[in-house]
């Protein structure tokens, strides 16, 4: 069977003798998907370093830029679709064109800064997302990393948190949606990624450094940092995004709500229409992930499915012991 290509941020040869240098310095490790190491308590593959340095030596921030954040799969897709909904309702005038969601995956329409924008080129043409205010952008960095180039930048941060045990369940049956038929397709198993996360090596860990410098972020600053769980968005969808939408800036107006609005975008951004769109049928991102892995079940509780008694109590134990003190619960 041949080998499908290996996604961007896995590569190796991408490397400019910068990067070689600066990887060669650092803390390094390997897990079942790949090399990794550990760049300002984060750890990354090597390409993804690569941007995430690009990133820090070359944006330059616009006051209204708006970045997304998150630990992987913890809502990422949801957040992104939401908040382009969000924006996109101000903006558009013209309701005989297509909604951009119908045309693109969530991740088209708000590229990550690390793993897209930045991670082949050391300065990337944005013009085409200056076109449009505000630029909206992801990343998977913690937040100490990400404001590097952000000193003194008024730009607004939304990060979206979920609970591990959930997190550890879909960044499973993600890796083994895209990365059949290459050549690390076998190399991991659940338990492997289970010992993985546990441990902190793991792509963007340790999982509770990314979440705490988020948490503590928007405690510092509530005005540029929103902390949102993927949790209450399930259970409270209409609260939270009219929580959303204030942070943002465009908040729903009475008229808005009585005509429906906030139901009409939770719908268009729910699960089972955007899995049902063919450009999330058929379509692959820019880093060769088939736009179908990211919707898979979206529920809350489904690591009850797949993990054993000692799987759940030992990461129940991690939480309580890494969070402790510091007001956040799951």
């Amino acid at each position: 069977m041949s080998k499908k290509e290996l996604q961007p941020q896995l590569r190796e040869d991408y490397l400019s003798e910068e990067s070689k240098t600066l990887i060669s310095s650092l803390l390094l490790s390997q897990n079942s998907v790949g090399k990794l190491c550990n760049y300002q308590g984060c750890w990354y593959f090597y390409n993804t370093l690569q941007g995430v340095v690009n990133f820090q030596k070359n944006f330059k921030p616009q006051d209204t830029d708006i970045i997304l954040a998150s630990f992987p799969k913890s809502g990422t897709t949801w957040l992104k679709a939401l908040t382009v909904a969000l924006f996109e309702r101000s903006k558009k005038t013209d309701r005989s064109c297509d909604h951009p969601l119908e045309s693109d995956n969530p991740h088209g329409l708000v590229p990550f800064l690390e793993m897209d924008l930045y991670l082949q080129n050391s300065t990337p043409d944005l013009t085409n997302l200056s076109s449009s205010s505000p630029r909206v952008f992801s990343t998977h960095m913690p937040l100490h990393t990400l404001q590097v180039p952000f000193k003194d930048s008024p730009c607004k941060v939304v990060y979206i948190c979920r609970n591990m045990k959930d997190v550890l369940v879909s960044n499973w049956h993600f890796k083994c949606t895209n990365l059949e038929n290459t050549e690390v397709e076998g190399s991991f198993t659940l338990e492997t990624m289970f010992d993985s996360l546990c441990s902190g090596v793991h792509f963007f860990g340790p999982f509770w450094e990314n979440v705490l410098s988020y948490w503590r972020g928007s405690l510092e600053d509530p005005e540029h940092v929103l902390f949102m769980k993927y949790e209450d968005l399930k259970v409270e969808p209409c609260g939270q995004i009219k929580r959303l939408a204030e942070f943002l800036g465009c908040p729903f107006s009475e008229e808005e709500e009585e005509r429906g609005d906030v139901d009409k975008i939770l719908e268009l951004c729910s699960l089972r229409n955007l899995s049902n769109l063919e450009i999330n049928k058929s379509g692959k991102t820019s880093n060769k992930v088939c736009n179908s892995s990211f919707f898979r079940k979206g529920e809350v509780g489904d690591w009850k499915n797949h993990l054993t008694p000692e799987m759940e109590n030992k990461i129940d134990n991690i939480v309580e012991e890494k969070f402790k003190g510091s007001g956040l619960k799951f």
